[in-house]
């Protein structure tokens, strides 16, 4: 099981920059396919980013393709997604989750184990 520990988050202007990482502490996480989830105020979790275990195969949410990266370094057991060109609608509190699924897994119900959340705000 994947208990992640996240780092990065805060406040960036709109047009700006962030990267989100989430440690891994389990000995399972190479293993695993991970994803991406946030969520705005008043609003449901929604999909952001998914990568396979081996990180070869990646799908993102059609609202941040080509300006969010996911990628994942398995020998440190750390996930990440590189955010570029922020929006104010960018902003919510991020996730990382793992999947037991070995296909593409999109819907929140999906994962099994999510990170702490960590705040992304964009201003305008």
């Amino acid at each position: 099981m994947c208990s992640c520990r996240r780092l990065g988050g805060g406040l960036v202007q709109a047009g700006g920059s962030l990267r989100l990482s989430c440690a891994a502490s389990g000995r399972t996480f190479a293993s695993h396919n991970m994803g991406w989830f946030r969520q705005a105020r008043g609003k449901g979790r929604e999909f952001v980013a998914h990568i396979s275990a081996d990180g070869g195969s990646t799908y993102y949410d059609d609202s941040v393709r080509g300006r969010f990266f996911i990628s994942r370094d398995n020998a440190k057991s750390t996930l990440y997604l590189q955010m570029n060109s922020l929006k104010p609608a960018d902003t919510a509190v991020y996730y990382c989750a793992q999947t037991p699924l070995v296909v593409t897994a999109i819907h929140d119900y999906e994962y099994d184990t999510f990170g702490q959340e960590t705040l992304v705000t964009v201003s305008s």
